[in-house]
């Protein structure tokens, strides 16, 4: 007997996700994985393509080092062959969703505001890290509960946001700021913003919260296997939010 592993899963329920990889992704079948297990129909995108999949749900720009990071992390995809089809996506209401070098992307691409700069040790960091939940009444947050910390990981050297104090006072008065560095209460300590972040950013939407960037990686953490669940919700919840 096959076991369900979702809701959207069971009832047959129908929500596509494209998934696009650049040169250099590295996290491209992490996501999908993520999301098939959540019931997701996935579809790989090329970067150089000019459009999305018909019936495209929500666009998920993925972890690694586009192009190599050559330039400025995230700086040529912004550039790419499916750029112009993503934004247009985010504009028309779609969902997207870029994690770690995807929220370099689309901060490139000006889906959202604001900077990845250099961690503030200058070196690349990569383990597991809590961060805590700023608002659970999102497409992607639904899932949590609001502050909630969850544990996750980071793997990056250039997870630093960076904004102007005008851009960071949007944010926070907008309630735009998705998720924080914590330690695992949930306390917003000093040595828990492990990159230097303003405010100790981790995640950021835009201002429809339609689209949402992150640096922590959830699709690492969907199985017991490997350590822990606590990415497995948002998955779960964007599936089921998109099949209701």
């Amino acid at each position: 007997m096959q076991t369900c592993r979702s809701k959207a899963t069971c009832e047959g329920l129908l929500v596509k996700a494209a998934v696009v990889t650049f040169p250099g992704s590295n996290r491209d079948g992490d996501v999908a994985r993520a999301l098939r297990w959540s019931g997701a129909e996935v579809e790989a995108v090329w970067h150089a393509e000019t459009a999305l999949p018909g019936g495209t749900d929500l666009v998920v720009l993925p972890g690694g080092f586009s192009y190599g990071d050559y330039l400025r992390c995230g700086a040529i995809a912004a550039r790419a062959g499916i750029a112009d089809a993503v934004r247009a996506h985010a504009r028309r209401g779609g969902l997207v969703l870029g994690i770690c070098n995807g929220f370099q992307i689309l901060c490139e691409m000006g889906l959202l505001p604001g900077v990845l700069m250099r961690n503030v040790g200058l070196r690349f960091i990569c383990h597991r890290q809590h961060v805590r939940v700023e608002r659970a009444d999102t497409a992607f947050t639904r899932g949590y509960a609001l502050h909630q910390p969850i544990h996750i990981c980071v793997a990056h050297g250039e997870g630093n946001y960076t904004a102007d104090p005008e851009t960071l006072a949007r944010l926070e008065g907008e309630g735009r700021v998705a998720f924080r560095y914590s330690d695992a209460v949930g306390v917003l300590a000093e040595n828990a913003n492990v990159n230097g972040s303003r405010n100790a950013i981790a995640g950021i939407y835009s201002a429809g919260l339609n689209v949402l960037g992150l640096m922590p990686h959830p699709e690492n953490f969907v199985d017991p296997l490997v350590g822990g669940i606590d990415g497995k919700a948002m998955f779960d919840g964007l599936v089921g939010r998109l099949a209701a």
